[in-house]
């Protein structure tokens, strides 16, 4: 597993970085040779978070927690890694290590039943080019958390902006 350390408004001591690694490590058991890790530490507002992403084969995994203790926001990000990767284990055996699942390295047994994706409403609307502005406009007049546009700024490519938990917006564009 290669692993990517980013430090945002933080720096973090080397005990830290090297727990964070030896945890990161235990989901190695998982995925094959071709995984990748990136750990983000960051502080904002006085509260401390990690955030973990894993990425095998197209398959990303993503964790997010936040406390007062760095060292505890890891565990905790690891665990739900864990957690979602043990809760949609029946569709992800093809892709994963082979036997990863085995009880012998679980070291907690808990059943997850198998939930089916339900799409539940669909919706079909004229998607209008427009610029960034006119976009974060329409989705603020239409009182949504994102909006769905061609990006004109951008040689009409698809483009989703949304409203961030932190403040101000993100844009997500296809390549």
């Amino acid at each position: 597993m290669k692993f990517t350390i980013v430090e945002r408004k933080v720096e973090i001591p080397d005990e830290l970085r090297e727990y964070a690694l030896r945890k990161v490590e235990k989901l190695d058991r998982y995925f094959q040779k071709d995984s990748t890790a990136t750990i983000t530490f960051s502080e904002l507002r006085g509260r401390q978070t990690v955030e973990i992403t894993v990425s095998h084969g197209g398959i990303i995994f993503r964790a997010e927690e936040t406390t007062t203790d760095m060292f505890a926001s890891v565990d905790g990000a690891i665990s739900s890694i864990e957690r979602q990767i043990r809760k949609n284990k029946t569709r992800l055996e093809k892709r994963l290590r082979e036997g990863a699942f085995d009880k012998a390295s679980q070291p907690e047994q808990l059943e997850y039943s198998e939930e089916e994706y339900e799409v539940v409403r669909h919706k079909k609307f004229t998607v209008k080019p427009m610029s960034v502005d006119e976009a974060i406009l329409q989705m603020n007049l239409l009182g949504h958390q994102f909006f769905f546009f061609q990006n004109s700024d951008d040689g009409n490519a698809h483009a989703v902006i949304y409203k961030r938990a932190a403040g101000g917006y993100g844009l997500i564009e296809s390549e």
